[in-house]
């Protein structure tokens, strides 16, 4: 399902607009965005804590960088986008991580975000259900404690200068019947008006 929601998360990417432009991608993991930004003009730096994905996404093309989402090893307003995909949802400390993703961005540049929502509904849809789901998330990899609270997402965002719009996002029905019965080898993400359970958040620096 990473590899889904990495291709939603790249549509949101638009083709870069100046010679050298930088893409962060915070919590890089292997690389799964890379593939799918192919052609849009970036330099794409990947920071994770896991050397061996860092490995397989240098593999991919990323210029790989080992630090933790909570304390960013990079200098201020150095990123034309900070893509930060499938990872707000394990950190402990959500502010921290906001401020860092959004100190890196330059004036204009925009934050890309795709989560999963701190609610009830989101617990028994992410946890309950979807890890029972062949390709879906492994059992146990979720702490519904640590889901994010929309508004205090936005809020967080703009105290640094970030005007975030939320939109939900689940798989299209259709595509996951014939991937599950193995006529399909991957989903397409649709856009849905409740951001209850899994959503993107997109946003510019002031």
């Amino acid at each position: 399902m990473l590899h889904w929601l990495a291709a939603a998360r790249a549509a949101l990417v638009p083709p870069a607009d100046r010679p050298g432009a930088v893409l962060v991608d915070l919590g890089c993991g292997a690389g799964l965005l890379a593939p799918h930004l192919a052609g849009k003009g970036y330099r794409h730096v990947g920071l994770d804590l896991t050397a061996s994905a860092l490995a397989q996404a240098a593999g991919h093309g990323v210029a790989p960088v080992r630090g933790d989402v909570a304390a960013v090893p990079l200098a201020d307003g150095c990123a034309d986008v900070v893509a930060a995909g499938e990872i707000l949802e394990h950190v402990t400390d959500l502010p921290a991580v906001l401020a860092h993703a959004c100190r890196l961005l330059r004036p204009g540049g925009l934050l890309v975000v795709d989560t999963i929502a701190a609610t009830r509904l989101a617990r028994v849809v992410a946890v309950t259900l979807a890890e029972r789901v062949p390709g879906g998330p492994p059992p146990g990899i979720h702490d519904p404690a640590l889901f994010v609270d929309r508004a205090a997402l936005v809020r967080e965002c703009a105290r640094h200068g970030v005007a975030l719009e939320l939109r939900g996002l689940r798989p299209r029905v259709t595509d996951l019947v014939a991937f599950l019965a193995g006529r399909r080898p991957a989903v397409r993400m649709v856009p849905v008006p409740t951001t209850a359970v899994l959503f993107q958040a997109v946003g510019r620096r002031r």
